[in-house]
């Protein structure tokens, strides 16, 4: 199927947002980027570049319209792409009403789970903005905005319970360096993203606890042993259907693998860092970035009770983030599970 040129709405633009707005106007497509910053914005107009995140990217003359204005984002635009922090989301969604909303397709690039209310970004806008779900597109990984940068292959999955939808929004962003897929389970394939990134944070408090590759193996199946888990009982529980997603795939696996050994991951340098004695205020600090997998840490736990599935290895990460409790000895447990 082939892409549709036309106007794409981007709120948030660090790494992330950089990456997909270079993919949009890399194919052809014209973007309205909100930026809450003037001086970033002032410095894309002159300069073609972010000045914050993913530098090496030039932007095409004539492809971006940056606005430090929401409307402007609801009034240009039928599809639009959040990928702000989920932490920070609300504080954003905050500032639209239902009827902006109305009509549009939302595409998902947030990787998290909103924390005042532990719910993913679908459920949020169905709760508050009466949204209609079917308008709803998740953008998941195997991808980091750095190798995008670099236009070396990578892929991304997108989910929507309209799947014709979903194959129209994944075709805006294939090109030479960016292979899509697609599929049906928007919740599947976001809480996969969501607790790939603790189980990340968690590889790298192994690595500076001077666990070995060995180690990490088995960490990393177990950590998708409970994924693997997790998914299924949320499915029968919250969703059943005979139409059940294949969770062995890139969008589950491999954007785990990825996330847990990549010098690129935030999430784990966020864990070497923790696991070198940091608190999480000065790793926050030294990185000047968030590390989703901190909140989900604590999103998950409660979600995971809601649901009455236990999440072992999540729990541990949820205990060194929030509670203060000894990695060392958090570890030494792990290594228990582990199998």
């Amino acid at each position: 199927m082939q892409a549709i040129k036309k106007q794409i709405g981007i709120i948030g633009n660090g790494s992330w947002g950089t990456a997909l707005a270079k993919i949009l106007t890399d194919n052809g497509h014209s973007i309205c980027w909100w930026i809450r910053n003037e001086d970033a914005i002032e410095y894309l107009k002159t300069r073609r570049q972010n000045p914050h995140y993913l530098k090496t990217v030039k932007f095409q003359e004539g492809t971006l319209q940056p606005t430090s204005n929401l409307a402007d984002i609801f009034a240009q635009c039928d599809s639009i792409i959040f990928c702000v922090p989920a932490a920070y989301a609300q504080n954003v969604l905050q500032q639209f009403s239902k009827e902006q909303l109305m009509g549009k397709t939302i595409i998902s690039a947030i990787k998290g789970i909103l924390p005042e209310h532990n719910q993913l970004l679908n459920d949020y806008l169905v709760s508050q903005f009466n949204f209609d779900i079917q308008n709803y597109v998740s953008i998941t990984g195997p991808c980091h905005a750095e190798e995008v940068a670099s236009e070396r292959l990578s892929y991304l999955t997108f989910s929507c319970l309209d799947e014709n939808k979903a194959e129209q929004i994944a075709a805006l962003f294939t090109n030479n360096y960016m292979r899509t897929s697609f599929n049906h389970d928007i919740w599947g394939a976001q809480l996969a993203s969501v607790l790939k990134n603790i189980y990340a944070l968690g590889a790298g408090i192994a690595h500076s606890l001077d666990y070995g590759d060995n180690f990490l193996s088995v960490y990393i199946t177990n950590c998708y042993r409970e994924m693997y888990h997790f998914l299924n009982q949320h499915f029968d529980k919250v969703h059943p259907s005979e139409n059940r997603p294949d969770f062995h795939t890139s969008a589950y696996l491999g954007d785990l693998l990825v996330t847990a050994y990549s010098m690129h991951s935030r999430n784990r340098r966020f864990g070497v860092m923790i696991g070198k004695g940091y608190s999480v205020a000065a790793t926050t600090l030294e990185m000047n970035m968030v590390a989703e997998g901190y909140f989900a840490s604590k999103c998950m736990t409660v979600v995971a009770a809601q649901y009455q599935i236990d999440l072992p290895i999540t729990q541990c990460i949820y205990e060194i983030l929030w509670q203060q409790k000894n990695p060392s000895d958090v570890f030494k447990s792990i290594e228990g599970m582990l199998s």
